[in-house]
């Protein structure tokens, strides 16, 4: 038996992540024109006000976790994009500095301090506690999309797997599309 890794769960998070994403944002081209800036009954109202939402948010974490200073400026805009196309290629962005992130972490980088700039003050946490809180609130709103599109034409993706050996036969086309292997997601 090879020893524990602890950082290989937050890998493997990172990968589902982008993963989740990609199936979200592929259910969201499929939209009908209006569908993805109508007003909606959610915590945020619309898809596209949801998901501006998950990628300024991820701006502001990754890049204190990469040693940033970007803080609120992340969501000086709120929308930054109302093209569906513009913010998908920017997800696949911070998504893909988040995966690398990821992958060179060491069990010390994990308990190291990340500094979260905030108006003001700067909040001090350790780097697994950052990506724990990251990965849950991406989910989290991933979650009220995927609901909303429930209530579109579109049918919501499948969201509620994670990355195991078994299911590989359901991701091929979208870990190509990714530019991973299996072997990548299984290490």
């Amino acid at each position: 038996m090879t020893g524990f890794d602890p950082c290989r769960v937050f890998r493997k998070l990172a990968y589902n992540n982008a993963l989740a994403n990609l199936r979200l944002s592929n259910a969201c081209l499929l939209l009908q024109p209006g569908e993805f800036e109508a007003h909606r009954t959610s915590f945020f109202p619309s898809i596209r006000m949801t998901m501006n939402h998950i990628l300024t948010v991820d701006w502001f974490y990754v890049d204190a976790l990469e040693g940033g200073t970007l803080g609120p400026k992340a969501w000086e805009v709120e929308e930054p994009f109302t093209a569906l196309e513009a913010l998908i290629s920017e997800q696949r962005k911070v998504d893909g500095r988040l995966v690398i992130l990821c992958e060179k972490l060491t069990p010390d980088a994990l308990a190291a301090t990340v500094q979260l700039h905030r108006t003001g003050r700067i909040q001090e946490e350790r780097a697994d506690d950052v990506l724990s809180h990251l990965f849950q609130h991406q989910t989290h709103h991933r979650g009220q999309v995927h609901a909303m599109l429930a209530g579109s034409s579109v049918k919501p993706p499948q969201l509620d797997e994670f990355i195991v050996d078994d299911d590989a036969r359901f991701r091929d086309g979208e870990i190509a599309a990714l530019g991973w292997s299996e072997e990548k997601l299984m290490r």
